[in-house]
This record gives structure tokens, C-alpha cells and sequence, in this order.
């Protein structure tokens, strides 16, 4: 049988697996905090017919050899953390974490990571995400505060209408070793695994952590116009390994037919 009409099909549904990562990405343009997905791919093993450096009858010595190589497999799809471009919100519970770092959410009581900073007062006063997991560290504002503010370091500051304070605290970031190891929960947040590494914590701005930046939000860091083009790519790249197909059933149309 044809190699050919094995090889071009791994290279089809390497590039549907391409148009998949990218399609993700193009449906989360507008998602705060979102980080873009790569697809990384790897060519499969190859049939040596000869050996390159092997002795020929005559004793000379082959400069190259023959290899066939067999397709291409999917990899890995990775996320790139490069920084999104930040909005202006004007709201005093959006945060946007300029530099590397995670807000910590509680989930159920397993601390879970985001980089999604539109955070909620919930009915106790406690900040939380759109779907009521806490922060850790809890930040609670007390009933009657009316002036929230979080200096770039971190430290909130919960004050009346007179300007007393009235709670203060601070909120803590975690960074990874790896965060391309992290696991994606969906819903903005991520989970530690073992290629993360164990999450390092510390103030905003301390250690290589970034700053926080009140009334801003951090959106998400995909470019439609690469991912058009990647998709544009990926289609070409679909189609000629389908005509690859199709070459090859012709052969094997051809040999059928020899004997007519």
C-alpha cells in the first residue's frame, strides 16, 4: 500500500487538531484573562531504506541516505502567558495583574489560580469571582464602607465616608516555575500539577511578581489577526494533504487498472 495515503492523513488530523486550538482561541477574544493556546507538533518515525556514512559495493562511503518519513503527530498544545492589553473600567473590583502571577480562588476548598481580575462583592462583603469563589486570602469589607482602594503592592484599604479606615489587609499572588504546566479547569481558572511546580507566594511586586492595578482589566492576550492567518495556514496545509490522498488513490487506480 502507498505510505503516502497513511502520512497525508496523520498531516489532516494534525491540522484539525490546529483549526480546534484555534477556533478556542478566536471564541475567547473578549474572555478577561484569557491566554492563547499553541499547538506543537512532532514528525513521526522514519523507514530507512539506506544508511547514511554505509559502505557501497565498491567501498565508497553514501554522503546521505534514504529516509522516508511517515507524518506528523500532535505534540502538546500550550498556553502562551504573554501579558493581554488592559482596559480601563473605571470599576473599583477589577484588578489587573501587570507582570507575571495568580490571583488565588477557593474552590471547594482546593486553592485553584486566575489571571481573570473582574472580581464581586458577594452578600458578606467578601471578594470573590463571577461564579462566588472567594480569594485567598480573603478580603471581607466591611457594612458601611463606601471608598475601597488596592495600592499597586497590594495592600486594600476599606474606609467610611469620612475617610476612617475601617479594614485593611492585602492581597497575595502566586507564580509557577512552569505555568505552561498548569492544568486548565475552564471557567478562568487553572490547577498545579507536578510539570507547574508548586506555586510560589508573595506581595504583588515583591520577588518577581507583578503589580496590581486597580480599575483595569487584563483581556485576553489572543491576536485575531495571527489567528486568522494561522487559520488561513492550517486550511492550506488541510487541503493539500487531502490532494495527497487523492494522489494516491489515482495510483492505485492506475495499478489496478494495468492489467486492462
Amino acid at each position: 500500500m502507498i505510505r503516502s495515503l497513511y502520512t497525508a492523513a496523520t498531516g489532516m488530523v494534525a491540522q484539525q487538531l490546529e483549526q480546534d486550538v484555534i477556533s478556542n482561541n478566536l471564541a475567547n477574544v473578549n474572555t478577561v484573562g484569557y491566554k492563547k493556546s499553541r499547538a506543537d507538533f512532532q514528525d513521526l518515525m522514519y523507514q530507512l531504506t539506506a544508511k547514511s556514512g554505509a559502505q557501497t559495493s565498491a567501498g565508497d562511503q553514501l554522503p546521505v541516505g534514504i529516509e522516508v518519513g511517515l507524518g506528523v503527530k500532535p505534540m502538546a498544545t500550550e498556553k502562551i502567558f504573554s501579558q493581554g492589553d488592559y482596559q480601563a473600567t473605571g470599576n473599583r473590583f477589577d484588578f489587573a495583574i501587570e507582570g507575571d502571577g495568580f490571583l488565588q480562588v477557593d474552590n471547594a476548598g482546593r486553592t485553584v489560580y486566575t489571571r481573570a481580575g473582574n472580581l464581586k462583592l458577594d452578600k458578606d462583603g467578601n471578594l470573590c469571582t463571577s461564579e462566588g469563589l472567594k480569594i485567598i486570602p480573603a478580603v471581607t469589607i466591611p457594612q458601611g464602607a463606601v471608598v475601597f482602594t488596592v495600592d499597586n503592592g497590594g495592600t486594600w484599604t476599606a474606609s467610611d465616608n469620612t475617610g476612617a479606615s475601617m479594614g485593611t489587609g492585602r492581597i497575595e499572588l502566586a507564580n509557577f516555575a512552569n505555568p505552561a504546566g498548569l492544568s486548565s479547569l475552564g471557567r478562568n481558572l487553572y490547577d498545579k500539577t507536578d510539570a507547574s511546580g508548586e506555586p510560589i507566594m508573595g506581595n504583588p511586586g515583591e520577588n518577581g511578581l507583578g503589580t496590581l492595578s486597580q480599575n483595569y482589566l487584563e483581556m485576553a492576550n489572543v491576536s485575531v489577526i495571527d489567528e486568522m492567518v494561522k487559520m488561513i495556514v492550517g486550511q492550506r496545509a488541510y487541503e493539500i494533504n487531502s490532494k495527497s490522498v487523492q494522489t494516491a488513490d489515482n495510483m492505485l487506480g492506475i495499478i489496478n487498472n494495468l492489467k486492462r
